[in-house]
C-alpha cells in the first residue's frame, strides 16, 4: 500500500502541499507578530500583523529580500514623515501637497526600479503617509508615532523572516536550480523542433515570448536567491553570465528560424536541399541530448565533435554549388554561418549550465555583462501623475469635509497606488481589492461585535483569527483572485485587527471601511480614466523605445553592447506583454517588433564586431569604412522612423556595403583567415537584407 501511495503523496507535497505550508507559515507569522507586539505593549499590534500579510512570500529568499528593502524604505519613509511634519506644522493643505509629491515620487521610482527595489520605494512613500497623515493636526505626537510605527513594522518584518527561514524553509535557490534545469531541457527540445520539422509561426512566437518572460523573471529570482544562499550570492555574476548566454542562444535560434522560413518560402531549391541535412542532423543531436541521464557537460562534448567537423563538411558541400548565382550562394553561406554560431552559443550555454553542479565555477569563467533594465520615461511620469491625482482627490475631500475617516481614505489611496503600480491591469486589481475590503469590513464587524467580546486569552484569540487569516492568504495565493485576497487580508488586519486595548466601536469600523473602499474605487476610476497603462499612445512610445535598441546596436560602444542590447530589449518586451491584452492583435504586433528588433540588432552587433576584427580592410577599399558607417546610420534611421523611404534607403546601403565587401573578398581570397573574415561579414549583411525584405516584418505590414 505504501509504495502505491508514495508517488501520490510526493506529488501532493510538491503541489497543493506547498500551498498549505505557505498558509500555515503565513498565519503563524501573523499571529506571532501580533503576540509579540502585544507583549511589548505597542500601541497598534495590528500594524505588525498587517506587515506580515503584505510581506510573506512562498520562498524564504523572497521574504528576506523584501524585508531588506522594506527596512530601508521604512527608515526613509519615517524620516520623510518627520521632515514634512516639521516643515508644515498645522498647515494641512501644504502638508498634503508635500505628502502627495513624496508618495507619488516614491511610487514612480518604484516603477522605474523594479523587482525588490520596488518594494523599498513603495514603503518609503506608504510609511510616510501611515505615520504622518493621522498626526498632521497633532505635530507634538508625530515623533512618538514615528517610533511606534517603525517598531510595529519591525516586529512584522522579523517574524515573517524568522518563520519563513526556520519552519520548513522553501529555498528559492533550490527553486532556481529546478527552474534552470527545466529551462535547459525545454529550450533544447524547442530548438530540436525548430531545426527539425519546423514550427508554425504563431506557435513559435508564443513560445519565444515565454522565453522572454523567463529571461526577465530569472533576474528577479537571482536577486532574492542571493539573500538566502551564500553559494548563490558568490555565484551571482556567474548566474548572470548564464542568463546572458541563454539570451544569445535564443537570439541565434530565432535568427535560424527566420532564415529557414525565408529559404523555404520559394519552395525546394538546391541551397535548401544542401543545407537541410545539417539542420536535421543537429535537430537529431539535440533531441538525443534530452536524455535525463546524460550529463550536460557530456552533451556539450557531443556537440563539440559536431562543431569541429562542421567547417570541413560545409566546404565539401559548398564546392558543387559555387557555380550558382551569388544571391543563392549567399543564402547557403549565411545559413551555414548562423548554424555554426548557434552551435557555438548552445555549447557555451550548456557548459556554463553544467559547471553550476561543480563546487566552484570553471577556470574558463568570463566576466558577465550587467543586465540592464529599461523603463519608458512616460510610464514613470504617468505613474506619478495618476498617483498624485488619486491622492489629491482623497486629500481634498478630507480637508474640505473634515471627514473623521478621511485620513484613512488618503492612506488607503496611497496603499492602492503603491500595490497596483506594476500590476498588468491596475484598475481591475483596485476593484478586486475594494471587494476584498468590503468583505473585510463585514467580517471585522462580526468579530468586533460577537467574537472579541466573548473570548478570553491569547490562545483562544489565535484560534478564532486563524481560519479567517488563512482564508485571505489562500485567496491571495490564487493568480486570478489575488486582489480579493490581498484586500481582505490587509484590510481585515488594518481595520479589525485586535489591539492591546480593544475599542468596541462598530460605527468607527464601518466608517473606516467605507473610507478604504471609497479610496479603492476612486483609484480604480482614476486608473481607468487618467493615463491608463494600456492606452495606444503609451504603448507606441514603449515600442519606439524598443526600436531604439537597434539604434544603440548601430551606434553604441562595442564593449558589453550585446548584453546591454539584449537585456534592454527583453525587458521592454516583457513590459509591453504585461500591459497589452493576451492574444490581442496589438500584443502580437508588439511581439513582432521585438522579434525584428532582436533579429536586426543582433546581426548589426555581429557585423560591427566582425568589421572591427577585419581592421585591415579599410586599406583595401577607399569606401569600406564609409559604406559600413552609412549602413549603420540608415538602419538606425529606419528603426527610429519606420517608413517605406527609410526601408528603401537601408536596403540600398546594405546592398552597396555588400558589393564593396565582395570586392575586398576578391582581393584577399588567397589568404584563408582574411577570406573567412570577409565571408562572415557578407553573411551578416545578407542576413540583414533578408530581414528587411521579410514580408512578415512589421515595417513591411500592409
Amino acid at each position: 500500500m505504501l509504495p502505491t501511495l508514495s508517488p501520490a503523496i510526493r506529488d501532493w507535497a510538491n503541489s497543493d502541499g506547498l500551498i498549505w505550508l505557505h498558509l500555515l507559515k503565513t498565519v503563524t507569522a501573523g499571529l506571532l507578530a501580533l503576540g509579540i507586539a502585544m507583549l511589548l505593549d505597542l500601541q497598534q499590534p495590528r500594524i505588525a500583523m498587517t506587515t506580515v500579510f503584505v510581506l510573506m512570500q512562498p520562498f524564504s529568499g523572497m521574504v528576506l529580500a523584501k524585508s531588506f528593502y522594506r527596512i530601508l524604505g521604512t527608515a526613509v519613509g519615517t524620516i520623510a514623515a518627520l521632515l514634512l511634519g516639521a516643515l508644515f506644522v498645522q498647515q494641512p493643505e501644504l502638508y498634503m501637497l508635500g505628502m502627495i509629491a513624496w508618495v507619488s515620487a516614491c511610487i514612480a521610482a518604484a516603477v522605474r526600479y523594479r523587482h525588490f527595489r520596488w518594494y523599498g520605494f513603495v514603503l518609503a512613500g506608504y510609511t510616510a503617509a501611515l505615520i504622518g497623515i493621522p498626526n498632521v493636526t497633532a505635530p507634538h505626537d508625530l515623533f512618538l508615532a514615528a517610533l511606534t510605527r517603525a517598531a510595529e513594522v519591525a516586529v512584522g518584518i522579523v517574524c515573517s523572516s524568522a518563520v519563513s527561514a526556520l519552519i520548513v524553509p522553501q529555498r528559492s535557490s533550490l527553486a532556481l536550480r529546478r527552474a534552470l534545469h527545466i529551462r535547459y531541457t525545454n529550450f533544447t527540445a524547442f530548438a530540436a523542433a525548430v531545426l527539425g520539422r519546423g514550427i508554425e509561426r504563431g506557435q513559435f512566437e508564443r513560445r519565444f515570448a515565454d522565453l522572454v518572460d523567463e529571461i526577465v523573471g530569472f533576474e528577479a529570482t537571482r536577486t532574492f536567491a542571493a539573500f538566502e544562499d551564500p553559494a548563490m550570492r558568490s555565484r551571482s555574476q556567474y548566474l548572470g553570465r548564464l542568463n546572458g548566454e541563454f539570451m544569445d542562444a535564443c537570439a541565434r535560434l530565432h535568427a535560424l528560424h527566420q532564415l529557414l522560413k525565408r529559404l523555404r518560402v520559394g519552395g525546394p531549391s538546391r541551397m535548401v536541399d544542401a543545407i537541410t541535412p545539417y539542420f536535421d542532423e543537429l535537430s537529431a543531436l539535440l533531441a538525443s541530448t534530452q536524455d535525463v541521464d546524460v550529463n550536460p557537460s557530456h552533451k556539450a562534448a557531443r556537440m563539440r565533435l559536431f562543431q569541429a567537423s562542421l567547417p570541413r563538411r560545409i566546404r565539401e558541400t559548398r564546392r558543387p554549388l559555387e557555380a550558382a548565382p551569388a544571391e543563392s550562394l549567399a543564402d547557403f553561406d549565411t545559413a551555414a554561418e548562423l548554424l555554426y554560431r548557434f552551435v557555438d552559443e548552445w555549447i557555451r550555454y550548456s557548459e556554463t549550465y553544467a559547471s553550476l553542479a561543480r563546487r566552484k565555477p570553471g577556470a574558463e569563467q568570463r566576466t558577465a555583462g550587467r543586465y540592464v533594465s529599461k523603463t519608458n520615461g512616460f510610464v514613470v511620469a504617468f505613474t506619478f501623475a495618476r498617483s498624485a491625482a488619486v491622492m489629491a482627490i482623497a486629500g481634498w475631500f478630507w480637508i474640505v469635509t473634515d471627514w473623521p475617516s478621511g485620513g484613512l481614505a488618503v492612506i488607503g489611496a496611497a496603499l492602492v497606488c503603491a500595490l497596483t503600480s506594476t500590476a498588468p491591469n491596475a484598475s481591475k486589481m483596485a476593484v478586486q481589492m475594494a471587494v476584498g475590503a468590503v468583505l473585510a469590513t463585514m467580517t471585522g464587524y462580526l468579530f468586533t461585535c460577537y467574537v472579541y467580546p466573548n473570548i478570553d486569552g491569547f490562545a483562544l484569540l489565535c484560534a478564532m483569527l486563524a481560519p479567517v487569516l488563512a482564508l485571505g492568504a489562500f485567496i491571495a495565493s490564487r493568480k486570478l483572485s489575488a486582489g480579493y485576497g490581498i484586500g481582505f487580508s490587509v484590510f481585515f488586519c488594518l481595520l479589525a485587527g485586535p489591539d492591546n486595548v480593544v475599542t468596541y466601536a462598530p460605527d468607527l469600523l464601518i466608517n473606516n471601511g467605507i473610507a478604504i473602499t471609497a479610496s479603492l474605487l476612486l483609484a480604480a476610476i482614476v486608473f481607468a480614466v487618467v493615463f491608463p497603462a494600456d492606452m495606444p499612445w503609451l504603448t507606441e512610445r514603449i515600442k519606439a523605445d524598443l526600436r531604439t535598441q537597434v539604434v544603440s546596436a548601430c551606434k553604441g560602444e562595442l564593449p558589453g553592447l550585446n548584453q546591454r542590447f539584449q537585456s534592454s530589449t527583453h525587458d521592454l518586451t516583457s513590459q509591453l506583454r504585461m500591459l497589452l491584452t493576451r492574444r490581442s492583435r496589438r500584443r502580437r504586433h508588439a511581439l513582432r517588433w521585438m522579434l525584428v528588433t532582436l533579429e536586426v540588432g543582433h546581426a548589426v552587433i555581429d557585423l560591427r564586431n566582425e568589421v572591427a576584427h577585419a581592421g585591415y580592410a579599410h586599406a583595401l577599399h577607399s569606401r569600406w569604412s564609409s559604406s559600413l558607417a552609412q549602413t549603420c546610420d540608415d538602419l538606425a534611421r529606419l528603426f527610429e522612423r519606420p517608413d517605406v523611404r527609410g526601408l528603401e534607403r537601408a536596403l540600398v546601403s546594405v546592398r552597396s556595403a555588400t558589393w564593396i565587401a565582395q570586392d575586398v573578398l576578391e582581393d584577399v581570397h588567397a589568404d584563408r583567415d582574411k577570406r573567412h573574415d570577409l565571408q562572415r561579414i557578407l553573411s551578416c549583411l545578407h542576413f540583414i537584407r533578408t530581414a528587411l525584405l521579410d514580408k512578415d516584418a512589421p515595417f513591411n505590414a500592409r
